[in-house]
């Protein structure tokens, strides 16, 4: 099993910044690419950030030049810093990683999430 743990959401004015964190932890797997999601009410959950191990980012539109998402491989964490925040920013935001479990012989990728951060951008 591998556990996604995050922190850092909370309650930001509009213009202010959030830095999040999310740390894997677990035996015996690997990380590929990594992510961070959101989930606003009555919306679907969509991509904000992806990085891949090699360190290759992509962003969805809305958050392009105020966001930048980083990880360290070492720690199997990933940030994401959230400057220039938005009332639209605020939603729910889920940690994701691609793992590799190793299992005796067996390779076995899994889709991990973490159990969410709120973050709230009043305006």
């Amino acid at each position: 099993q591998v556990q996604l743990v995050e922190s850092g959401g909370g309650l930001v004015q509009a213009g202010g910044s959030l830095a999040l964190s999310c740390a894997a932890s677990g035996s015996s797997f690997s990380i590929n690419a990594m992510g961070w999601y959101r989930q606003a009410p009555g919306k679907q959950r969509e991509l904000v950030a992806r990085i891949t191990r090699g360190g290759t980012t992509s962003y969805a539109d809305s958050v392009k030049g105020r966001f930048t998402i980083s990880r360290d491989n070492a720690k199997n964490t990933v940030f994401l810093q959230m400057n220039n925040l938005k009332p639209e920013d605020t939603a729910v935001y889920y940690c994701n990683a691609d793992v590799i479990v190793y299992s005796g012989t067996l390779s076995i990728p899994r889709a991990s999430w973490g159990q969410g951060t709120q973050v709230t951008v009043s305006s």
